[in-house]
């Protein structure tokens, strides 16, 4: 479980949007697994099964919260210090436009970007996860892509997909 946290708090920040509640959504996620251990069946993908979790944690959260004001995640105060320079400026620029299109996606083709793109989850377990048909994560990724591709079109050169991982799913 300490070897996903990473995972699972890329994917609650891609939900959230907000680095703190972000935190606080893989710490009730962790605590709900570690309280429904029971219900886990041998065989099954673990890494799916807290995403999972995690997904509905938001799912219920959410809808209590229907009305909140959602904070940026570009906080100024977790920006690294002391990095200068034309290319760390590009980067920074190139990884704004990409975050910024990301966050313009509905949030059912932002989760699915998120699991399978940036998590590397098969489209198997985004669905699972999901709790989504297995084409219903295919039609969503695409969409999204597509969105991404228009909202970057000019920044040639930025992978939207992970070189080979779905290649070979």
């Amino acid at each position: 479980m300490v070897a996903l946290l990473p995972r699972l708090r890329a994917f609650a920040l891609a939900l959230s949007r907000s680095r703190t509640d972000a935190d606080d959504l893989v710490q009730a996620a962790c605590e709900r697994a570690l309280s429904s251990l029971s219900t886990y069946r041998e065989g099954t993908n673990f890494d799916a099964w807290m995403m999972r979790i995690l997904r509905n944690l938001w799912i219920d959260g959410y809808r209590r919260r229907k009305g909140e004001v959602l904070i940026d995640i570009t906080d100024p105060v977790h920006d690294p210090v002391g990095q200068d320079g034309r290319v760390a400026t590009e980067a920074r620029m190139a990884l704004n436009s990409v975050r910024q299109a990301i966050e313009t996606l509905p949030e059912e083709q932002r989760a699915v970007l998120v699991l399978v793109c940036v998590d590397g989850l098969s489209y198997r377990d985004a669905a699972h996860v999901l709790d989504a048909p297995i084409g219903t994560v295919m039609s969503r990724l695409a969409r999204a892509r597509a969105s991404l591709a228009n909202a970057l079109e000019g920044n040639a050169g930025l992978p939207l997909r992970p070189a080979g991982r779905e290649a070979a799913r």
